[in-house]
């Protein structure tokens, strides 16, 4: 004979999402509990601070006399206004006239002589004098020699050398008729040594246009050891 077949109730099992909700409630009670707990613990045993002691205990502060108040000079008087001009009563005589000028009354013997023409020392100092071609020197063997021959033996020795610049005056045939120092060396052996080496110097005439004319130039005197 058949058994009758009976219904069963489906079992139900709780999520750990759902048992998580369902604790949620003690957990947070328990927490809160536990944080006022540990606070007042926390201030309990907890020592304040005390303001440290700003009262002066030592010497008293020095006591500084103010200097005198100073007194101001009374201010300067006040500049008189000039007084108003006065217009004077003057006659004057309304016939002024000017006497006329005329070129006839003029003589050409009361003219002032012209003036005479001054003749310009162009060698004295070093002056711009127009030129279109410059000067060149053609020996510069010789200036070599004349160089190592002229240098200072204190200070070749030394191994002291130095640049001078000098002016050259070069008349219109390239010869060197005057030499000014234009910069030092710094010392006063090497500059007049270059002014011994300088009339050493030949050049070609300097030209402005086809005609040659005497000019500076500026060139430079090395003296250096080897």
């Amino acid at each position: 004979m058949n058994e009758p077949i009976t219904r069963q109730e489906p079992i139900r099992t709780e999520s750990a999402n759902g048992r998580f909700k369902n604790s949620f409630s003690s957990w947070f009670w328990s927490s809160m509990i536990g944080a006022t707990m540990v606070h007042f613990g926390f201030f309990a045993y907890l020592e304040f601070a005390e303001p440290p002691d700003l009262s002066l205990n030592g010497e008293p502060p020095e006591v500084i006399n103010l200097p005198p108040d100073v007194v101001l000079p009374p201010a300067p008087e006040a500049i008189a206004r000039p007084a108003i001009p006065v217009i004077a009563p003057t006659d004057i005589e309304t016939d002024i006239t000017i006497d006329p000028t005329t070129f006839t009354s003029l003589s050409v013997d009361d003219l002032p002589e012209p003036p005479g023409e001054v003749e310009l020392d162009v060698s004295a100092a070093p002056v711009f004098v127009p030129h279109t071609v410059k000067p060149a020197y053609t020996n510069a063997a010789e200036v070599m020699r004349a160089l190592e021959r002229e240098y200072p033996p204190l200070l070749r020795d030394a191994g002291i050398g130095g640049t001078v610049q000098v002016a050259f005056f070069i008349d219109e045939n390239g010869v060197v008729r005057n030499q000014v120092v234009e910069v030092t060396s710094g010392h006063k052996a090497l500059d007049d040594a270059a002014l011994r080496v300088a009339p050493v110097f030949r050049f070609t005439p300097a030209l402005n246009r086809d005609k040659a004319v005497a000019v500076w130039i500026s060139l430079p005197i090395t003296f250096r050891t080897n």
